[in-house]
């Protein structure tokens, strides 16, 4: 191996650091990262590449990437509102596939779409007061595709510097003039909008930013971006994944609270955190923007359509949305919400940002991180690490992902056993600076605790129809 290649133990490095690898032989060079995940699964401390076994409930059984079987409650998947298991939606699927089939078989530009699709993009495009809607394969297809899509080299981007990957990614592959500024400082993006300007008053500039970011559970002012853009001949492309559906009083999420429905000039969004399914959109006034997505942006142009089950799921989800059903899911997600939050708080656990599905919690550096992470499955707990690059060194966290239909039960599960995972990784990191254990001998000196409740005589397996949570009442689970 290239003794230039990356070295470190199961508590340091980053994925940052094998991002640009020396060597010729792209193959070979690719070891040294598999060699750090090998030392870290070695340590237990590896918490990626995991699988649920029969689906993403709000207690599941789940498996490590190297087939370990474990069983928990579930705060690591994204279904807000759990429409995931929610009858109507899985009676619509399976009419769907006997009456459509199961594939598009196509791109939208080539025969991909159905009565379906074409139905969908026009109930999105009423929902949000819009035109037009273009439909994309994936949420990560839609954010990638429209800014590869619209921007041209000579164009600028201007960023909030927490923006997706797949919006970042876009930005890159569209032109090397990129403007990142300070996560939500809005004086900072009219500087980058101002010097642009003062140069340059012929090509676009499009302003990125997301109503929700994910590692933050914080949200921009959208009408005071909407109102900069319009100053500098700009476009505002505001990304809605993470609170479209869930939040507002009827589901519109920031756009709706901030009264911006109808009012941003590109917005985009995926289905898979709220709806059900994968998949994404664009939403833009006027049939040009979406025509010119058709042909010119090349995960529309160049991917099949969504299949007509998800275009139909995606349909029967919007509509329990509507309804006042969905209302009622809103308020036991948001119920669920500032219960977390609180019992995290009261536990010494502190969180970022306002109440959303997204619950972040504080851990700092990421060794006590990877520490906490290895003692969770063991203890009955599904959890995603969230560490650097994708957040700052140094401020690492678990990303706590909420359902409506998570029980009082299951949010009293998580937090105690959250807590004690943290509690004892913290003793992992003074016994190991004080040198009373090490890396290679951590299980047997530091063993791993068995599944533990916050209640722990009430603690039986679910049924099948509790563990999915349609069915199970909040009373009879405290």
């Amino acid at each position: 191996m290239d003794q230039n290649q990356p070295k470190f133990d199961a508590l340091s490095g980053s994925m940052r650091d094998f991002r640009y690898l020396p060597g010729a032989d792209l193959l070979a060079r690719v070891e040294a990262f598999y060699d750090w995940q090998q030392t870290r699964r070695a340590a237990g401390v590896w918490p990626l590449g995991r699988s649920t076994e029969q689906g993403a409930f709000s207690r599941c059984s789940a498996r490590t990437d190297e087939g370990q079987l474990f069983q928990g409650v579930n705060f690591a998947s994204q279904d807000y509102l759990s429409l995931n298991s929610h009858p109507a939606i899985l009676e619509t699927a399976i009419e769907t596939m006997r009456e459509y089939g199961v594939h598009s078989a196509g791109s939208p530009a080539l025969v991909g779409n159905t009565s379906l699709s074409i139905a969908l993009e026009n109930k999105i495009a009423d929902f949000l007061g819009y035109d037009h809607v273009a439909l994309f394969p994936t949420g990560w297809a839609a954010g990638f595709g429209v800014i590869k899509g619209l921007v041209r080299p000579h164009d600028y981007i201007v960023m909030d510097a927490l923006s997706h990957a797949c919006l970042q990614e876009g930005a890159q592959a569209a032109t090397r003039n990129i403007h990142l500024f300070r996560h939500n400082q809005i004086e900072g993006a009219r500087e980058k909008l101002a010097k642009i300007r003062s140069t340059d008053t012929e090509n676009g500039i499009l302003l990125v930013v997301e109503s929700l970011y994910s590692m933050d559970s914080d949200t921009p002012d959208i009408r005071a971006l909407q109102e900069l853009a319009h100053e500098y001949g700009a476009t505002l492309l505001v990304d809605v994944a993470h609170d479209l559906g869930n939040l507002g009083p009827t589901g519109r999420g920031f756009l709706e609270i901030q009264d911006m429905i109808g009012k941003v000039d590109v917005v985009m969004g995926s289905f898979s955190k709220t709806f059900a399914s994968n998949g994404g959109f664009v939403a833009a006034r006027g049939r040009s923007v979406k025509e010119y997505m058709r042909y010119f942006s090349s995960p529309n142009t160049f991917s099949n359509a969504l299949s007509p089950a998800s275009a139909a799921i995606v349909g029967k989800a919007f509509d329990i949305i509507c309804s006042e059903e969905g209302a009622a899911l809103r308020a036991e997600l948001m119920s669920n919400i500032k219960m977390l939050r609180g019992l995290l708080g009261e536990v010494g656990l502190e969180t970022y940002g306002d109440p959303s599905a997204i619950v972040c919690v504080k851990m700092g550096t990421e060794a006590l991180a990877r520490l906490a992470s290895r003692r969770l499955p063991s203890m009955g707990m599904l959890a995603n690490l969230v560490e650097f690059p994708a957040v700052p060194k140094g401020q690492a966290r678990f990303r706590l992902q909420v359902m409506a239909k998570h029980s009082q039960r299951d949010i009293l599960d998580a937090v105690y056993r959250l807590s004690t995972a943290v509690a004892d990784a913290r003793r992992d990191v003074e016994a190991l600076d004080a040198g009373l254990t090490t890396l290679a001998t951590l299980d047997s000196d530091r063993p791993l605790r068995e599944p533990v409740s916050s209640a722990d005589a009430s603690f039986a397996p679910l049924s099948a129809q509790e563990s999915h949570g349609w069915g199970s009442s909040k009373s009879a689970a405290a």
